[in-house]
C-alpha cells in the first residue's frame, strides 16, 4: 500500500468528472464532484492519449478519467483529512439529508447509473451524495453501504420484524441473497425515498413503501428485501490515502 500512495499525486477537482468502469467505454462507474480529492499517477503525460486509473480519496473508489478532464485536476495544495464523526451527528443532519433527497426529486432528472453528481442519481450514488452534503462520507455502492452500516435486524429478518426497528434516515437494502443491489433512504411509517432504474423503478428519484401494495414498483422491491442498516459514522479511509 505505501508503494502504490508514493505513484500517485493528490489532486482537487476544479469540476465534476466521469469515471468509467474499464479503460475503453461509456459505461460510468462514478462521478467525481467538484472539490472533491482524488488520487492520479503523476506526473501526467504531457500531451495524455489514454484513461488513467485513478482513485477518489472520500470514498477509495477507483475508475477510469478520460483525458479530456485532466486539465480539471489540480493539485493538492493541502492532505484530505477525514472528519471523523459518531451517531449523534449522523441524528443531527438527518433531516438535512432527507431534505436533500427530497429537492433533488423535485428537479427534472432521470435515473443515471453511476450518477453521484446532480440532477441525476443511481441508487448508492443519492444516498452518498445526500449524506456527504452534511460532511458524512459513506462506501459508493449498495453492497458497501451495506457493509458499513449497523444491521437494524440479524440476516434473513422479515420486514414485519425489521419494521418496529427502523427509524428516520436508515438504509434499506434490496437485491438478491447473495448481495445488496439497491438502496433506499427510509422515511417512517414505511416508507422509502430512492432512486431506481428505467426496467423495474421509476427512471428517478420516488417514494415507495415496504407495506404490502398495489403498486408494481413497491412490490418488486418489497420481494428482493434484504434488510436494513444505521449509519453510525462517517466512513474514513486507510491511513496511507490521507496524506500527500
Amino acid at each position: 500500500m505505501d508503494s502504490l500512495n508514493k505513484s500517485l499525486q493528490l489532486f482537487t477537482l476544479a469540476a465534476n468528472v466521469n469515471l468509467y468502469d474499464a479503460p475503453t467505454g461509456d459505461r460510468l462507474a462514478t462521478q467525481g464532484a467538484a472539490a472533491r480529492f482524488l488520487w492520479a499517477p503523476a506526473p501526467q503525460p504531457a500531451q495524455p492519449t489514454a484513461r488513467l486509473y485513478v482513485q477518489l480519496a472520500e470514498d477509495e473508489y477507483w475508475g477510469w478519467l478520460d483525458p479530456s478532464d485532466y486539465p480539471k485536476l489540480q493539485p493538492a495544495t493541502t492532505p484530505y483529512q477525514p472528519i471523523p464523526c459518531d451517531r449523534a451527528t449522523v441524528v443531527s443532519a438527518i433531516e438535512a439529508i432527507i431534505e436533500f433527497c427530497e429537492a433533488a426529486r423535485r428537479v427534472p432528472h432521470e435515473y443515471l447509473w453511476g450518477g453521484t453528481v446532480a440532477p441525476h442519481y443511481d441508487c448508492s450514488g443519492l444516498i452518498q451524495a445526500s449524506f456527504a452534503s452534511q460532511g458524512i462520507w459513506l462506501p459508493r455502492d449498495a453492497y458497501q453501504q451495506e457493509a458499513f452500516t449497523t444491521p437494524i435486524a440479524p440476516r434473513g429478518a422479515t420486514i414485519d420484524e425489521v419494521l418496529p426497528k427502523l427509524e428516520r434516515g436508515d438504509l434499506i437494502f434490496f437485491g438478491a441473497k447473495e448481495k445488496a443491489t439497491h438502496v433506499a433512504l427510509y422515511l417512517g411509517e414505511g416508507y422509502y425515498l430512492h432512486s431506481s432504474g428505467k426496467e423495474c423503478g421509476r427512471n428517478g428519484i420516488g417514494v415507495d413503501t415496504l407495506l404490502p401494495s398495489a403498486d408494481p414498483v413497491g412490490t418488486a422491491y418489497r420481494q428482493q428485501f434484504r434488510g436494513a442498516g444505521r449509519v453510525e459514522s462517517s466512513y474514513l479511509p486507510m491511513p496511507n490515502f490521507c496524506a500527500f
